[in-house]
């Protein structure tokens, strides 16, 4: 659902209602792709009908992005970080529908989502991120460990 066209997000209130009704939807998404990756290896899974472009291009402007490498989040949400990420993620704004919209990010590969490891990411941030480390079968290791 698009904002009217008449809403200043720079000016906007920030409600606590809609704080809350925002953190339930992340969480639960959070949740839902867990309890996917508990039952499907990562591997096998395909996030979005775009992911060979997702990969490909995050692979062209990351070249040097190790996936099984924790998240340094500094460095990632720095000037020239946020720069970086901005070009990419700006790209998908007619192609997937949220793309801006809040996610969580584990830091880790190797770990469950925590709140000491869980980075607040964008959707596209989520989506480049665990499409190269499902690619990789970094998180296949949660399948497993499920079964």
């Amino acid at each position: 659902m698009a904002a009217p066209v008449t809403f200043d997000a720079e000016n906007a209130d920030n409600f606590e209602d809609i704080e809350k009704q925002f953190a339930v939807k992340v969480v639960q998404q959070m949740e839902t792709y867990w309890n996917i990756l508990e039952k499907v290896p990562g591997s096998k899974l395909r996030l979005t009908k775009l992911d060979d472009e997702i990969y490909e291009h995050f692979k062209k402007e990351f070249p040097d992005w190790d996936a099984s490498a924790t998240i340094n989040e500094d460095e990632m949400k720095s000037k020239a970080g946020k720069e970086r990420w901005r070009n990419f993620i700006n790209a998908y704004e007619k192609k997937v529908e949220d793309y801006n919209f809040g996610a969580m990010v584990r830091a880790s590969h190797k770990t469950e989502y925590t709140q000491e490891g869980t980075i607040f990411a964008v959707r596209m941030q989520f989506y480049a991120i665990e499409i190269v480390r499902n690619r990789e079968g970094l998180n296949d290791w949660i399948c497993e460990k499920a079964k």
